[in-house]
């Protein structure tokens, strides 16, 4: 973008004054000296897809010109660094998973460096505001005793946190669920304020319930004292407003009617505050909606609704921007409009008329091709965050549910481009991903983008997994000696898959073909067998020859598909483990006997291994989730040699499951991988997420798991949200992170790290 090119004045040379709990003492144990003898530094990267997930709030700093700051629902917050022109992560540093949902950004308007993050994930989670003085470089935290939802319903209303410009060391924060709360001393500490007239719901029962609450928090800049509270509860008045800093408040009467939220608002040069009103918090849900403008020197509303009455098309409004040069340029974002699409209205007169821009606009997803989801982009959806530019009038962005687009063009005529405003974001969540020991280093599996074969990590691919396409994609293997042939299982976001929800592709993952397994009897309740819903995984043999999917009843395919016959000796729902390098072989747990199974040819009959030495109870190797990845691995370069997890131990069998020994050391693992050994080893280099003598962190084994070196670091901990740890079979010391809500990481050992033991 043009506005981008300016350069920030240099700030980087602050240092942050800590009011509370520094991050770092806060984020973890700090290592001991003998932890760090033992760590081993690595280098690390993200490979490239480009947004992906949702952002609902976009803020530009109104006294910095080229700041913007970007929350995300479970990948933390962003900064916009104008030099470098690519958005900064701001809490990879942090290892509380709950503080990478973001419930609020304020940016300050005094000081331009000091911002405050509202982070919480869900209700039930860990709860803070971060603030710094150096544009997110540094933090300090202090929990607080009201509850947050970063990513729960709702997550789109805000900004709930807000920061006086009469003075900045004054602060309010609009719950969810207790209240309205109030900080004098720079976030450092809160209080509730007990004189705002609504309590709050208090917190609700139930894993999904929750509450819109307060939804936002609004200081009229150029009057000290003024500032408004918005309502998307049932009960009480849309809006609330303060004449005296927050010591006294009333409730704003008339405008919108019962049964409409107010979700988002935006106050203007001109003092008027513009609204945006929904029948529910969404993102989902939406039915209907209303835009109206609050004028307090009038005490007077006005309802400004683009489209209204009986004939609106289904749906409400949330994003609300107005222009710092022109109060009468107001942009609205329409959200849950499928009919014909969700689209920002423009207008130059206050509302008094308004233009579809959806009819005039274009978008170039050429950075980011994923977006196209196999046909052209449209305008897109979730549209919560909406925001112009206070330097550049014609600059302007809105999110959707996969990426944040902008647009320099917002006060030219004529066909209006837009781009995707996306580099430096990877917010997304991996579900399984493969390193296959040919072709790509790397195929992923993602939840509602389906995944990507990945040939260059710092381009996003060109296509997805398609023919089927599956929004998320469950299971991925890779046959161990025949490299291109590889099988995935995945499901859409409806109750049944609409044709299939297995595939293959014979050239490495770049294109694909459907699977299609016989149907059998459905359940006794009449709810779809497992290959309907996603939930059946699928293997391949080393030499890509035989296709092994773990439906109800599990059936193998010698013919890529063309015929099915039924397999002996293996239960229903469990993971199937190929090996990588004898394509006769196949192993399994049987739960319900507690012993490993194995076949010997090529999967038509599974029998028992001999499972020596391993414990009398398997169970802890069980999930029901279709997600998990597999709790036993095969080296993929040496037949034979298999791992296994059980509750946090690891076990090691070098005979084809025969014999067991525990390994893992005092390591207690969450998930593992496998990858390339060092050079004199016979045992594969072994990844993990896992916690030894208090330091929960990445490790790396390069001995079958007797000794462990740490190898991320203090500034790289991605909330450890992680789904998954692997190795790559041909490069030794690569390792890739699956994190549910930060993209796929890479990491690589620095010079001088390399077959340390």
């Amino acid at each position: 973008m043009a506005w981008g090119k300016a350069r920030r004045a240099a700030f980087y040379a602050l240092t942050l004054p800590l009011a509370g709990a520094a991050l770092a003492a806060s984020v973890g144990p700090v290592l001991a000296r003998s932890e760090r003898a033992e760590s081993a530094s690595y280098d690390w990267q993200h490979v490239r897809v480009g947004g992906g997930g949702f952002t609902p709030g976009i803020i530009f700093s109104p006294i910095e010109k080229g700041l913007a700051y970007l929350r995300s629902d479970m990948g933390g917050a962003y900064r916009w660094d104008a030099k470098a022109e690519r958005w900064v992560q701001l809490l990879d540093g942090v290892s509380e998973g709950s503080f990478m949902g973001i419930e609020s950004v304020a940016a300050d308007p005094v000081d331009a460096g000091t911002v405050y993050l509202a982070a919480g994930m869900h209700k039930g989670g860990a709860a803070a505001i971060f603030r710094s003085r150096d544009y997110g470089a540094n933090w300090a935290r202090s929990d607080v005793p009201f509850a947050m939802g970063g990513n729960e319903d709702g997550r789109g209303l805000g900004e709930r946190l807000a920061i006086d410009p009469s003075d900045n060391q004054r602060l309010f924060f609009g719950s969810r669920h207790q209240g309205l709360w109030q900080s004098e001393d720079a976030g450092a500490n809160w209080r509730k304020v007990d004189a705002f007239p609504l309590e709050g719901l208090g917190i609700p029962e139930g894993r999904r319930a929750t509450h819109g609450g307060l939804s936002f928090v609004v200081f009229d800049p150029a009057v000290k004292g003024r500032v408004f509270v918005g309502n998307a509860d049932p009960e009480g008045a849309h809006l609330y407003r303060s004449e005296d800093g927050g010591q006294t408040w009333q409730a704003v009467a008339g405008g919108p009617g019962r049964g409409l939220l107010a979700v988002k608002a935006v106050v203007g040069s001109d003092h008027v505050l513009t609204v945006t009103l929904c029948d529910a918090i969404g993102p989902n849900g939406i039915t209907r909606g209303a835009v109206w403008r609050f004028d307090p020197a009038r005490e007077s509303w006005q309802d400004v609704t683009p489209q209204k009455g009986l004939n609106a098309p289904v749906g409400g409004y949330m994003g609300v921007a107005v222009s710092a040069q022109d109060p009468a340029t107001l942009a609205v974002s329409t959200v849950d409009r499928g009919n014909p699409v969700d689209t920002v209205w423009l207008s130059h007169d206050a509302g008094a008329h308004w233009e579809a821009l959806w009819t005039r606009s274009v978008r170039d997803v050429s950075a980011t091709p994923f977006l196209d989801f196999g046909a052209k982009a449209n305008f897109g959806h979730w549209i919560a965050g909406l925001a112009i530019d206070p330097y550049d009038a014609g600059h302007a962005a809105y999110v959707t549910g996969a990426t944040v687009y902008a647009t320099d063009e917002l006060d030219a005529d004529g066909t209006m481009h837009w781009q995707p405003w996306t580099k430096g974001v990877e917010q997304t969540a991996i579900i399984t991903m493969v390193s296959p020991t040919g072709g790509a280093h790397l195929i992923s599996g993602f939840g509602d983008i389906g995944g990507f074969r990945h040939d260059d990590f710092a381009v996003s691919p060109a296509t997805q997994h398609v023919n089927p396409f599956l929004s998320n994609t469950n299971t991925l293997d890779y046959a161990g000696d025949a490299p291109q042939i590889l099988v995935r299982s995945g499901n859409t976001h409806a109750r049944t898959v609409p044709d299939t929800s297995l595939a293959w592709s014979q050239d490495g993952g770049t294109n694909w073909m459907p699977l299609y397994v016989p149907e059998g009897e459905r359940h006794a309740d009449g709810s779809p067998l497992p290959e309907e819903t996603g939930n059946a995984a699928i293997t391949v043999s080393a030499d890509g020859s035989t296709f092994l999917v773990e439906t109800d009843e599990p059936q193998y395919s010698r013919d890529h598909g063309a015929s099915w016959d039924a397999v002996e000796g293996l239960p229903s729902r469990v993971r199937v483990t190929s090996d990588k390098r004898d394509a006769r072989r196949f192993y399994a747990i049987d739960f319900a006997n507690n012993r490993i199974v194995r076949s010997y040819d090529g999967g038509a009959h599974f029998m028992e291994a001999g499972g020596h030495g391993l414990p009398g109870d398997l169970s802890p190797a069980y999930s029901a989730n279709r997600e998990a990845p597999a709790p036993i691995l095969a080296d993929p370069n040496r037949a034979g040699n298999l791992w296994l997890q059980l509750g946090g131990d690891l076990w090691h069998s070098p005979d084809f499951g025969e014999n067991w020994d525990r390994t893992g050391g005092d390591l207690d693992v969450e998930r593992y991988g496998l990858g390339k050994g060092a050079s004199d080893a016979d045992v594969p280099a072994l990844y993990a997420l896992g916690t030894k003598q208090g330091v929960r962190a990445i490790w790396r084994s390069l001995d079958g798991g007797a000794n462990w070196q740490r190898i991320n670091d203090d500034k790289h901990q991605w909330g450890l949200r992680i789904r998954m740890v692997t190795g790559d079979p041909r490069l030794f010391g690569r390792v890739y992170i699956a994190t549910d809500g930060r993209g796929i990481v890479y990491g690589d050992p620095k010079s001088g790290a390399g077959e340390r033991k």
